[in-house]
């Protein structure tokens, strides 16, 4: 997998360290270049640090921006953060983008936006990396010795359907052995019924095979 990071603070490097030690690539934009010069000696792996700013798509093409599996933006500024995802998502359509937010008030316009996000300033390199590694999905658990598991996935902003009209679940055809289970709008949870509407942000948890996993992330991505 290869992941583009949008900033090399504590966060961002550790985050980098981990993922490079499970054999992905990662490349590192870092506006200081203090900062650059002491990753590009400490990581270790196949990593590319780049000195610029992740809020410039010059600067992220630079990065390999787009061969990118994932984009993470750990700044802790949330406007950089929010305008690095928009260019990663909007412009060059990288099917996965994952922001820090610090200020919690600030989740709501990400949530608006498709953008995935973790808001805890303690958790928040576990957090990331554990929803980067995992590839769109949350596993909750699984069920019958890890045959069957319940995941969460998030809508993502689409491409094919209004994101202000959202799409109804009814119009969603989920693979053979898989369902959606409940919705979580942000405000409330919900049991799954055909009448509800998914808007971007919105997480639904799904039930389905492990094998069909894959499946089910491949659909909402195309959204």
């Amino acid at each position: 997998m290869y992941v583009v990071i949008s900033g090399g603070g504590k966060v961002g490097a550790y985050l980098a360290s981990v993922l490079l030690k499970g054999n992905n690539e990662v490349a590192i934009i870092e506006e200081s270049l203090r900062t650059a010069d002491r990753l590009s000696m400490e990581l270790e792996g196949r990593y590319l640090v780049i000195h610029g700013d992740g809020c410039d798509s010059k600067t992220q093409e630079d990065a390999g921006i787009r061969r990118a599996d994932v984009f993470v933006a750990s700044t802790g500024q949330d406007d950089n953060n929010l305008v690095s995802c928009e260019i990663a998502q909007r412009v060059f359509n990288v099917p996965r983008v994952i922001a820090r937010v610090n200020s919690p008030k600030n989740l709501r316009i990400f949530h608006e936006l498709g953008i995935e996000c973790v808001s805890s300033t303690t958790l928040i390199a576990n957090m990331i990396e554990e929803e980067t590694l995992l590839g769109s999905v949350s596993v909750v658990s699984s069920l019958t010795h890890g045959n069957v598991q319940l995941a969460e996935f998030t809508v993502p902003r689409m491409r094919h359907h209004d994101n202000d009209e959202g799409i109804m679940l009814s119009e969603i055809e989920m693979p053979d052995n898989s369902l959606i289970a409940a919705v979580d709008t942000g405000d409330d949870v919900l049991v799954a019924s055909e009448d509800i509407v998914l808007y971007p942000g919105d997480k639904v948890v799904v039930v389905a095979d492990t094998d069909m996993v894959d499946e089910v992330r491949a659909l909402f991505r195309a959204l």
